[in-house]
Formats: structure tokens, C-alpha cells, sequence
């Protein structure tokens, strides 16, 4: 099968490995809080995951190699590295309550959600001038890279589990963090249909 993948499908493999990766590590960094690097090395994969996830669309076009496959591939290894992983880190760093998991459900969701209208609209929204879409549809779900940078914050700092900064409380008997809200706005960001920004 292997020999079916160009080079920029093995780039964007490379972004799902990097994702897939980070969520056993802070998995595992829930399991051992006493080993820190476990968590440090899960954020650290996720700024890698978006160099490749850059790379595969230039080494795409620069090897005049784009498909269906490859735009299929790059869909689901996001959904993995953008969507499934900072929901997981989140959770390893404490937001464990029933309302934070019904937020970071929604964010995933969301995020598979964006995915999918992008592939199913992307031939209506390209400029076939330029072969390019001209604009994205609510937020590319990349763009969940920054919650992954305000959990490295907050974990500098010492601000998670029970530490969280706006830190925590209970709704209907279930544990909350105001902080997860940021996963329920990037996930309402992503689904907008509305918010259209620019490809570059």
C-alpha cells in the first residue's frame, strides 16, 4: 500500500504519528504526574505536527501531487493531532469533571464536523483560476494549536488540576473549570458558517 502514498502523504502520516504520540504521552504524564517530561514532550509534538501539516500542501504542489488521498489523509491526521490530542492534554492536566469532558467531546466533534464540510465543499469554494479555495469556512482546526499554548502556560506556572486558573466548581453535581470554555469557543469558531477567513 505504501507504494500507492507520495512524499506529502508520508509528511502528513508524519502529523498524525506526532498526534498520535502526544495523546500516549500525556496519558501516560496523567498516569506518572511525578514525570513531567511525559507531558513536555506531548506539547512539544504538537508545534511538529503543524510544521509537517504545512509542508505536505508545498510538497503537494511542488511535486504537482495532489489527491483525494492525500486531502483525505490530511483531514483525518488533523483530526488526530489538532482535535483528539489538545482534548487529551487538557484532560491529562486536570479538567477531569463531567461538564469539562461534555466540553471537550463538543471541541472534538466540532472539529470532525469542520473537516468534513471543508472536504464536501471545498470544490464549490476553489478558485479554479488559481486551483486554490479561496477561503476557509469558520476556523481551521490547526488553529487549536494556541489552547495547546495556554495549557504549556498554565503548566509553567503550576495553574492546573485543582490549581486551574478561574479555578473550579460544580454544576448539577459536576466538576467544571471556566478554562474549558476556551475548548467550547474554539469549537463554535470552527463550525461558524459565518466566520470566513482567508486561505493563504
Amino acid at each position: 500500500m505504501l507504494r500507492e502514498f507520495a512524499l506529502a502523504d508520508l509528511i502528513t502520516l508524519g502529523n498524525a504519528s506526532c498526534g498520535t504520540a502526544s495523546i500516549f504521552l500525556a496519558l501516560n504524564y496523567a498516569v506518572e504526574p511525578e514525570t513531567p517530561a511525559y507531558i513536555w514532550v506531548a506539547f512539544a509534538l504538537l508545534p511538529i505536527a503543524l510544521i509537517l501539516d504545512f509542508l505536505d500542501g508545498y510538497v503537494a504542489r511542488w511535486r504537482k501531487k495532489k489527491s483525494m488521498l492525500g486531502a483525505d489523509l490530511d483531514s483525518l491526521s488533523d483530526i488526530v493531532s489538532f482535535g483528539v490530542a489538545p482534548a487529551v492534554l487538557a484532560w491529562a492536566l486536570g479538567m477531569r469533571g463531567g461538564l469539562d469532558m461534555a466540553v471537550l467531546i463538543f471541541f472534538v466533534a466540532c472539529g470532525i464536523s469542520r473537516l468534513a464540510r471543508y472536504n464536501a465543499t471545498a470544490g464549490l469554494l476553489t478558485d479554479h483560476s488559481s486551483g486554490k479555495v479561496k477561503y476557509y469556512e469558520g476556523t481551521p482546526i490547526p488553529t487549536s494549536i494556541l489552547l495547546v499554548v495556554v495549557l504549556m502556560i498554565a503548566f509553567t506556572q503550576g495553574a492546573v488540576g485543582q490549581n486551574f486558573w478561574f479555578g473550579q466548581t460544580e454544576i448539577l453535581g459536576m466538576g467544571f473549570h471556566p478554562l474549558s470554555l476556551m475548548y467550547l469557543l474554539s469549537g463554535c469558531a470552527m463550525i461558524s458558517g459565518t466566520l470566513r477567513i482567508p486561505k493563504p
